[in-house]
């Protein structure tokens, strides 16, 4: 079963004049030779809330096996193509504009697959029928943007507020497993932005995350010393790798940053 959202109007995200035509030829590449893919990001945030922030790029989710497909069929295009990060994330570039191909969360190693297309949503942008984030695996992408320069959890809070009611809650805790005191922040940090919608999060969901939490009180702390950080923020945490002695769950490289290239 599909869900038709509303069209929506590109000028409210206040893309620039000159790479407009790039998101449009972009999408309609993507869609025309039949690629599996998400678009995500800001215009799947306005789909679900009607908020929209001014956005220079577009971020489209694959899985890792079809980022190569895409990025060698937009290359033999004759469009620039560079991979930022090979465990997650490659471009294509024309002129200063660009999109995003993803296939994995960052920094917590949770790769897109099949699982993020059971569910369609479905928008037309651009001119262009296309296919968006599910609201379930839109709150999974957010969960770990926290840093000095960006912190994501309002999109989370937003879309648990409208969309709570098809949120896959279940799935939800299965993805986040090994990560679950990430999703408890999140369910804890909704409950005190809206104290009057707490029964948007599953009771069950609130009691089995509550209960994990008493058990781990129990625990005598781990042998070693690790820092978390870094799956929030690869830049904030370095001291705390190189200089404080604690062991690294990342793997990131200490001067990674990932800006935007200008």
């Amino acid at each position: 079963m599909s869900t038709q959202l509303p069209t929506l109007d590109p000028s409210v995200f206040d893309p620039p004049p000159e790479a407009v035509e790039f998101y449009v030829d972009s999408l309609k590449l993507l869609q025309e030779h039949g690629f599996q893919f998400l678009l995500s990001g800001t215009y799947a945030l306005s789909c679900y809330t009607g908020i929209a922030r001014p956005t220079k790029d577009l971020d489209i989710f694959c899985k890792p096996s079809d980022a190569p497909k895409i990025l060698s069929f937009f290359k033999n295009q004759g469009y620039e193509i560079t991979i930022e990060d090979e465990r997650w994330i490659g471009k294509v570039w024309k002129g200063p504009y660009f999109f995003d191909v993803i296939y994995n969360i960052s920094t917590a190693s949770i790769p897109i697959t099949d699982d993020w297309f059971k569910e369609v949503y479905e928008v037309e942008v651009y001119g262009t029928q296309v296919r968006i984030t599910p609201p379930t695996e839109f709150i999974l992408s957010k969960l770990f943007l926290q840093d000095r320069y960006r912190y994501d959890g309002a999109d989370v809070a937003h879309v648990i507020l409208k969309k709570h009611d098809e949120i896959d809650w279940k799935r939800l805790l299965d993805q986040m497993e090994l990560y679950w005191e990430v999703l408890l922040i999140h369910i804890l940090n909704f409950r005190f932005i809206y104290p009057t919608e707490r029964e948007c999060i599953p009771r069950w969901l609130f009691d089995e995350l509550m209960e994990r939490l008493q058990a781990q009180a129990q625990m005598p702390a781990a042998e070693m010393r690790i820092c978390r950080g870094r799956l929030f923020s690869p830049r904030d945490y370095i001291t705390d790798i190189v200089e404080w002695g604690f062991a690294d769950v990342v793997g990131k490289g200490i001067e990674e940053k990932h800006e935007r290239k200008t």
